[in-house]
């Protein structure tokens, strides 16, 4: 695959009570600026959403805001952003945050952050796109959460190729190295071309 130049990272606007998750969210952006990988993320200067936007900007990355117009009056929005891009609702904001980025990384978060790491998995399980897909599973967050696609697995609901779309680490490096050497499966799935 192409080297991977931008990462949308999915992650909670609430900072939590568990100082690792806090630190990794830093260190990620840290790491992105440092392999001047753009982040792309969902535009908060709060919760873990802005501990990754703060850390990329210090470290001089480059870093892409994508919101709705109705939270930008509701959340608290960084001003700082390299960019900043305003959509009408959340779905053009998911697909603007799918096409603006080669990969994509979940870190702990709450309903939204499962939500887009989720919609952005069956995405690629339809064949609508074919990029990298990680979950940052810091201090074991989502052990629980992986032992349920466990569970779609044996139960037949879940493919296991399917399962193995989710990349997943406990370590920054290991898991965009696993990122980096992704090869996805460009088989036609059972979407045909011209409904996609």
């Amino acid at each position: 695959m192409k080297k991977i130049e931008s990462i949308c990272v999915f992650c909670g606007s609430s900072e939590g009570n568990d100082n690792t998750i806090i630190e990794q969210a830093s260190q990620l952006g840290k790491t992105l600026a440092a392999r001047e990988i753009t982040l792309v993320y969902g535009a908060s200067k709060i919760g873990i959403m802005g501990k990754v936007a703060h850390a990329a900007l210090d470290q001089g990355g480059k870093v892409v805001g994508i919101i709705p117009k109705f939270l930008k009056l509701k959340e608290v929005v960084h001003l700082g952003l390299s960019e900043l891009i305003t959509t009408e609702n959340m779905h053009e904001r998911k697909l603007r945050m799918q096409e603006e980025s080669d990969a994509f990384i979940a870190l702990p978060g709450g309903f939204g952050t499962l939500e887009e790491l989720f919609e952005i998995i069956t995405w690629s399980q339809l064949g609508l796109h074919h990029k990298p897909i990680g979950l940052l599973n810091t201090s074991g967050f989502y052990d629980h959460l992986i032992a349920m696609l466990e569970e779609m697995v044996r139960r037949g609901f879940l493919k296991m190729e399917n399962f193995e779309l989710l990349i997943v680490d406990r370590n920054i490096d290991t898991l965009l190295q696993k990122m980096e050497n992704f090869k996805p499966d460009r088989q036609a799935k059972w979407l045909k071309p011209e409904r996609t």
